[in-house]
């Protein structure tokens, strides 16, 4: 994600550039080739060196555009050594979550729904249509492997702070990866028209340090295997 901010930041420059450019070549053509100032008009139809600038610099531009776009796709879809792995599966209304990697605490995986919290049950501070009564908790500067299916139509699990959605499709397994850096709570949303309540699916991403999430991993088996 951070690549893809960079290299946005990159290209706005060029972009920027190419869009006065284009518009003070406009404007000279306005100004310069009007029926005042040209009372015969140009008969000229062809020119070749023209033809050749026009053609080429933009395939270059293209072409420098390209590269990077092509290795940061590569690049997304590489997971480095993840230290999580979060299975996630949309369900009509409902989002539910599956930490396998916890074997030093239980010998079986932690699996929880999160349902969006209703608006008389909210408490001060939460916001309205984004809260869930289950959090997904994980740590920060750790690579995460994130595996998205759905059970039953098609959803899509996206977060845009994090730079992150990805289709959430019944029979196919889907794989993206999140490294965040801070500490913090990220909101998203289904982001695939599923139904009458596809609005009502909310997701939250609880960044915590990693000594807070081997705690809240900890506390959070106890709790679902004595309940």
């Amino acid at each position: 994600m951070e690549g893809i901010i960079n290299f946005h930041h990159d290209l706005m420059f060029f972009l920027i550039m190419i869009t006065v450019f284009v518009c003070w070549m406009l404007f000279r053509v306005i100004t310069l080739f009007d029926e005042k100032k040209n009372k015969i008009p140009s008969t000229v139809i062809h020119g070749a060196t023209i033809e050749i600038i026009w053609t080429s610099i933009p395939a270059l531009i293209l072409l420098t555009v390209a590269v990077p776009s092509f290795a940061l796709l590569y690049s997304m879809d590489e997971v480095i050594d993840p230290i999580i792995t979060l299975k996630v599966i949309g369900s009509q209304w409902y989002w539910s979550y599956e930490y396998s990697d916890n074997l030093e605490f239980s010998d079986e995986p932690l699996i929880f729904d999160s349902y969006m919290v209703q608006e008389d049950d909210l408490a001060i501070g939460q916001f309205r249509l984004l809260e869930v009564d289950n959090r997904v908790v994980v740590p920060t500067n750790s690579h995460i492997r994130v595996l998205i299916t759905a059970s039953d139509v098609l959803h899509s699990w996206a977060i845009p702070s994090l730079g992150i959605k990805l289709d959430a499709c019944p029979g196919r397994l889907n794989q993206t990866s999140m490294f965040i850096k801070r500490e913090g709570v990220f909101y998203g949303q289904c982001s695939e028209i599923c139904g009458v309540n596809h609005g009502f699916m909310p997701i939250v991403v609880e960044a915590v340090s990693l000594e807070d999430y081997l705690i809240w991993l900890k506390n959070k088996i106890n709790f679902d295997f004595n309940a």
